[in-house]
């Protein structure tokens, strides 16, 4: 068998503007190979465009990108018979993602250059999924077109058109041509359009429409340390060519997970983007909760009159006041919905809630009720794959609540509460109830009732951080919206917190650390990996304070100590897994690359704890690998220790713009300025980074409650409120 192609992207120019992406080497020409060519709705609409000045490519002398949206590449050409050693003719190529290319030839020479410039055309209108898989169709035959050409094949249509036309159309071989004549010191320029005729079928989403506003602000970074301006302004970018909306709802925009190979809606990625962009305002969380509701499971609804699952199974989810409450309360927070079931209420119950009813009598649908689904995501050596719809559905809940922290409007709030409501009993239902599996655990959404029973699956370590803040946050929605279950939530989380410090902590030599999972009772995973980093993102409460984590004061700073060790900090950034496990791959997707993410929540979440000196050292190692991506920090690199004058290895894989780590990048330094607002409360609190650790900073720009705010930290750590909405009480940093 032929080994299959494997198409890279990591030395690749991507220029990306949802739906729209175009790519090739750093010499601009587009040669059909591997990810080469310009796509549209996933549909590759062109894949070779190879240029020749006089028979002759360009000698390729830079290629970069001028945005995300955009590149420039300049080559040269020596005109035949020159005897300067200069090159007279350059050939600049200005090329955006959404199918527009200019080529200008410019002749710096002393004579006029007369030689033809021809563009070779070829496509295969191929998916994007089948050549991210190392798939490629022979080019479609070409036909003629007036100022181009088109291919037509797979129920699909692509044109290329030129401006000014080319003198001549050789359809057989895909060639526009052009005879010039430049004179000494003159330019000529042709503007070429690649077009798709047919997107793919029903209504695939749009990218950010013109008019519609980007969903956050504009700030501006002044820093002693230059690379967090830089590091932002390109993060922004990044993000703002990955915006997508529904084609029904164009002002609701969320991020596409990430280009070339994840370019579409991860809920769980983009509801992290949301999140970690909130202080520059609430539009983009707001549009994502919205368009991730959208999406939700919702458990089949009986006919009027007909009994419900719990009436007609014999197990009464309404027995518990609990339960009985938001059934009996009439119409739900978000006006004109109707009333809230049990498991949309969120409360915990026990095995007689409506979604194990509804696994009882065989109805998948209930059992899932509230779930957000996701793609499945490698688990690593360790562990078995898990589902994003378990992080997706949690965090939810999460982004609802401190989008409404930081000053998301009441009735938007509201009008979402019930799909958060119905998250929180997803989570009650994902709760293992044994007898072979992690008692009291939450385990994996993507599964129904009946799968968990038969194949107990592991409890993760961050899915447990992550189900208790959404406990919390859940809590402090419940409360403020006046719903029942606030006190049984907190309470579940309190349980939560007492079980994980007994069972899933491990004691060693080194003083101990978290399992990566638990199996069962007595069972734990013993990897130490970078999930861990969950433990310190416990989530924002009430007046600007931090909920309790599940860690003690002495586990977590035994944690943070065991993070900045060789061990997992490789000098760029922690390794997904440690390097004394004999499963650690320096390029393992879950067993040693360095995920951007991971290393900016544990930055911030060090920070938060207390633990600066620790968060000073893994901010300074991805700020330097920053610098080596021209502060276009990727998805993941390889988590090799670093050596001086050797720059951070790229993995072949990595989506590069990716959300996560674009919105990571903003958050890691947004974050240092502890800007921890409650705007329902009336208040507004300050905690930075004492240590200072970009030295003075200065943020302008921010959003709290949508008016303008701006924050400045002084090199010893203090800071001082230069503008805030007037109606805040501002509270002592």
């Amino acid at each position: 068998m032929p080994p299959r192609p494997q198409p890279s992207a990591a030395h690749d120019v991507l220029c990306v503007n949802a739906p729209a992406m175009a790519a090739s080497g750093p010499d601009g020409q587009l040669r059909g190979q591997g990810l080469h060519g310009f796509f549209r709705h996933g549909v590759r609409t062109l894949a070779r465009m190879e240029l020749r000045l006089g028979g002759m490519e360009p000698l390729p002398l830079q290629g970069t990108l001028t945005s995300a949206a955009a590149a420039r590449f300049v080559g040269s050409v020596r005109v035949p018979g020159d005897l300067d050693p200069d090159p007279a003719l350059t050939v600049e190529r200005l090329r955006h993602a959404d199918g527009a290319e200019t080529v200008t030839v410019r002749n710096t020479g002393g004579r006029p250059a007369r030689l033809p410039l021809e563009i070779a055309l070829g496509t295969d209108l191929g998916q994007l999924t089948d050549i991210a898989a190392g798939r490629r169709s022979a080019d479609l035959p070409g036909q003629v077109q007036p100022a181009g050409l088109r291919w037509a094949g797979q129920g699909r249509a692509a044109t290329v058109s030129a401006r000014p036309s080319p003198h001549a159309v050789l359809a057989g071989a895909g060639v526009l041509r052009w005879d010039l004549e430049v004179q000494p010191g003159a330019r000529w320029s042709v503007d070429l359009r690649v077009e798709l005729e047919s997107p793919s079928a029903g209504r695939p989403p749009t990218g950010r429409g013109q008019g519609v506003p980007l969903p956050w602000s504009e700030p501006e970074v002044r820093a002693d340390d230059r690379r967090a301006a830089r590091l932002v302004d390109r993060a922004l970018d990044s993000l703002g060519g990955l915006l997508l909306a529904d084609a029904d709802r164009p002002t609701d925009l969320y991020t596409a997970s990430g280009a070339p190979w994840r370019f579409g809606l991860t809920a769980a990625d983009a509801l992290w983007a949301a999140r970690m962009t909130l202080p520059l305002g609430t539009r983009l969380a707001a549009g994502t909760l919205r368009a991730t509701a959208r999406r939700q499971h919702l458990a089949p609804q009986p006919p009027a009159g007909a009994a419900r699952p719990s009436e007609a199974g014999g197990s009464d989810a309404s027995s518990s006041p609990a339960a009985a409450g938001p059934a009996a309360g009439g119409s739900s927070a978000a006006g004109g919905t109707g009333a809230a079931s049990p498991a949309q209420s969120g409360t915990p119950q026990g095995t007689g809630s409506p979604a194990a009813a509804g696994a009882e009598s065989g109805a998948t649908g209930q059992a899932m009720d509230g779930v957000i689904p996701g793609p499945l995501r490698h688990g690593g050596p360790e562990l078995p794959a898990s589902c994003t719809a378990t992080e997706a559905t949690l965090l939810f809940v999460t982004v609802l609540a401190e989008a409404w922290r930081w000053g998301m409007p009441r009735a938007e709030v509201a009008e979402l509460l019930p799909a958060a409501e119905r998250a929180l009993g997803a989570l009650r239902a994902a709760v293992a109830e044994g007898p072979d599996g992690p008692v009291g655990f939450v385990t994996d959404f993507g599964r129904t009732p009946e799968e968990r029973a038969a194949r107990p699956g592991p409890a993760r370590c961050e899915v447990q951080a992550q189900a208790h803040r959404a406990a919390l946050q859940g809590a402090d929605l419940l409360d403020a919206f006046d719903r029942p279950g606030a006190g049984e939530w907190r309470a579940w989380a309190a349980e939560l917190r007492e079980r994980f410090r007994e069972q899933f902590w491990i004691d060693d030599l080194s003083g101990g650390r978290p399992a990566a999972a638990l199996l069962a009772p007595d069972r734990p995973v013993p990897a130490l990996a970078s999930t861990v980093v969950h433990l310190f993102d416990v989530g924002l409460g009430a007046e600007g304070e931090l909920h309790e984590g599940l860690l003690d004061r002495e586990q977590a700073r035994l944690l943070a100590q065991r993070l900045v060790t060789p061990e997992l900090d490789c000098g760029w950034g922690l390794r997904t897994l440690s390097a004394k496990s004999p499963r650690f791959n320096p390029l393992g997707h879950r067993s040693g690359v360095v995920r951007v993410q991971e290393t900016a929540l544990a930055v911030s979440g060090l920070v938060d704890a207390g633990f600066e000196r620790e968060a000073e050292i893994l901010l300074e190692g991805l700020l330097e690998a920053s610098a080596h991506f021209d502060h276009r920090l990727p998805e993941m690199y390889a988590g090799e220790q670093k050596v001086a004058d050797c720059p951070p290895v790229p993995h072949p894989a990595a989506c590069r713009p990716a959300a996560m780590s674009a919105a990571a990048a903003v958050h890691l330094v947004l974050s240092l300025a502890g800007v921890r607002p409650d705007v329902p409360s009336g208040r507004v609190a300050t905690r930075p980074a004492s240590t200072a650790p970009l030295g003075a900073l200065e943020l302008t720009g921010l959003r709290v409650a949508g008016e303008p705010f701006s924050v400045r930290v002084s090199r010893i750590g203090v800071a001082v409120v230069e503008e805030a909405p007037s109606f805040l009480q501002l509270a002592a940093s």
